[in-house]
């Protein structure tokens, strides 16, 4: 199936939450993480307050169908990955992996110094996916600002600290 990937519009909003939700079946698979599933996602009003000042992308099938999403944030001259979320219809199909490309060809064209994102170093669709695509793991004592308050945020959620990881893709 072939997808456009494009900048998110107010109207995208209503579709988003849906998106997240349904990415977050995924963790069903792993028991210790399946209470996720059930955790409340972004709002509509934060997805579009999202749209109106960070940077969201959607990608879209040729039905006009959403099929995921991606929101960053610029902190520092970097680029930080919040959220990507595919729906579990389109799982596997290379949208998750469109979707971070174009965050990073956004963080180029900016002359960013790098993308980070915080993730789950376990977990087969996290860490080891944004490693395929040439990201980190940060050592510990090299976390930026930003991430350092990330992690903190995860652990207040209910992550475990140890599963957390936050990684860095530097861009030359």
């Amino acid at each position: 199936m072939s997808f456009v990937v494009r900048r998110a519009r107010p109207s995208d909003a209503a579709a988003l939450p849906a998106i997240e939700r349904s990415a977050a079946e995924l963790f069903r698979t792993d028991p210790s993480l399946a209470w996720l599933a059930d955790t409340d996602v972004a709002s509509v009003a934060q997805h579009c307050q999202a749209i109106d000042n960070a940077h969201v992308w959607v990608a879209e099938n040729t039905s006009a169908q959403l099929a995921g999403f991606i929101r960053a944030r610029d902190f520092d001259n970097l680029l930080h990955i919040e959220e990507l979320s595919v729906s579990l219809g389109f799982q596997g199909q290379g949208v998750g992996r469109r979707l971070v490309l174009i965050a990073i060809e956004h963080a180029r064209r900016e002359q960013m110094r790098a993308v980070t994102l915080t993730t789950f170093r376990d977990v087969p669709w996290n860490a080891p996916f944004y490693q395929r695509m040439g990201f980190v793991v940060i050592a510990p004592g090299e976390h930026e600002a930003h991430l350092l308050d990330a992690l903190q945020k995860e652990v207040e959620h209910g992550f475990a600290a140890e599963r957390r990881c936050a990684m860095r893709l530097i861009l030359p």
